[in-house]
This record gives C-alpha cells, structure tokens and sequence, in this order.
C-alpha cells in the first residue's frame, strides 16, 4: 500500500526562529542549585561547573538574530543564591528584512541576598541588521547585581567599512520596586556614521554600558576607572550603585580593556567561554 503525503505550497513568509529561556536558582544544602528550568524552540541553556554558585550558558541553536526572531530569557536567583547568566559566544544581529526586527527581551529578579551576574557576550551588529533588545532586573533591597551589556558595530575584521541598520537597546532596574537606573538609546541608519560623532561614539565601533550594584560600589570606583582607560566614564548613583560605558575602535580592544574590568569586579571568576 503506497501513503500519500499531503500537498504542500511554500509561502511567502520565511521561517522565523523563537527561543525561550526561563529558570530560577535555589539556595540547597551545598549552595546555589537549579530549581527550576523551561526551555522551548532555538534556545537553550546548559549548566557547567562553577567555581561560584551556578552558571547557566545560554545558546541561540539558530546562529543569530534576523528580522522577525523573537528570543524571551527569564532568570530568577532566589534568596541567598549565586547565578551567573552568560552566553556561548557572541550574540549576532544578522540582515532584516525591510519591515521586521528581531527581537530580545530578557527579565531579571534577585532576591533578598542574592546575587546575579548577567554576562552576555558582545552582540555583533551585522550590516542591514534590525534589533530591538530589552533588559529589565527587579532587585530586592539587599540583592547584588551585575549586567553588562557589550556590542560592537560591524565586523571591522571582515572588512565592513560601513554599516547600516537599526538597533534599539533599554535596560531598567529597579530596587524595592523603585527605579535605579534606566539606560535606553536608538541608533538607525548609517551606524558608523552616527558612531563618528563626538557626542555618540567619537569614532568608536564598540562600546559596553555596565551597573554593579553591592555594597563595595563605591570602593571600586577608581580602580574602575583606572581600568577602563581614557575612553570610558564611570560614576556613583548612589553609595552602592556604579555604572560605566566605555568606548573602543574594535571588538578586540574592547575586550582588552573589559575583561580586566570584569575580572576586578568578579574575583576572576568570569565563565570560561569568555576566555576561549
């Protein structure tokens, strides 16, 4: 007996990748552990050994972002735990179509004596890229944080002179329900045109905004700033509250000036993929 498959007509409309990420971290009788963990479609997350805490490494199976992606991250580190969120490699912001954005909405909370690392790896913008990319961080009045947030504008590396595209970026945090910081920015069109200007970038093809908030803060103000060189800033919100933004001419140099950073402010205990 010979089966008949259905017909099929090919559509217009190209396939578009979706990914979820959403876990949480627990506080067990030998530290941080997985409490919860839920994962569908071109997203994935995989938990190597950490000298602190826990780890989780997100993967995009995908290869990257084009118009009309959507990626969704969800991490909650539970009272008197250690997450560090981080990913494989580097995230990348591949042509749209005229119309579409790809999208990444990332939602954190840290609870009373917590502690969350977000360590993302450089997002790599693509020429005709279209990206909107959100952060928002709930931290609890006693909870610690870091998020770094690293992109760089074009593969200099691949000889891309020039790139255009669209990428709009926010990230909000909040203590005790009361906002902390909230840096949100919107760049279209001729990016590295825009990112010559003295006001934007100066000249600059990638650049890193960071918030550590714990109770050292302000002891590490000038280290950091030492750190990040003539080309970053850095300052106190408050007693416990630094940010940074730091400006570089490649995503190599960039690096060289951030791991240093990073490496200060975590005790040298950044995942491994950062150093591969």
């Amino acid at each position: 007996m010979t089966a008949h498959l259905p017909i099929t007509h090919a559509t217009d409309a190209p396939p578009r990748a979706r990914g979820a990420v959403q876990l949480s971290a627990k506080h067990g009788p030998h530290g941080t552990v997985l409490d919860t963990l839920y994962q569908k479609g071109a997203a994935k997350a995989v938990f190597p050994r950490a000298d602190r805490g826990m780890t989780a490494v997100l993967l995009n199976t995908s290869g990257g972002v084009t118009g009309g992606d959507r990626f969704d991250y969800v991490a909650a580190a539970g009272p008197d735990t250690h997450l560090t969120l981080t990913t494989q490699a580097c995230e990348r912001a591949y042509r749209a179509l005229p119309g579409e954005v790809g999208r990444i909405d990332t939602t954190l909370s840290v609870a009373a004596d917590a502690t969350l690392w977000w360590l993302p790896q450089e997002t790599l913008l693509f020429d005709g890229c279209a990206l909107s990319r959100r952060l928002t961080c709930a931290l609890a009045p006693t909870a610690r944080a870091l998020i770094v947030e690293p992109i760089c504008f074009g593969r200099l590396a691949m000889g891309e002179d020039t790139i255009t595209g669209a990428m709009s970026d926010r990230v909000e945090i909040t203590r005790g329900g009361t906002p902390l910081v909230l840096d949100a920015w919107r760049m279209a069109g001729d990016l590295g045109a825009r990112m010559s200007h003295t006001a934007t970038g100066g000249g600059a093809r990638a650049m890193v905004s960071l918030t550590y908030v714990a109770p050292d803060a302000a002891g590490h103000l000038e280290p950091v700033r030492d750190l990040a060189g003539p080309a970053g800033g850095a300052s106190l919100l408050t007693d416990d509250t630094l940010v940074m933004r730091l400006l570089a001419p490649s995503g190599y140099a960039l690096r060289q000036r951030l791991l240093p950073i990073l490496d200060h402010l975590t005790g040298s205990a950044l995942p491994l993929c950062w150093r591969l």
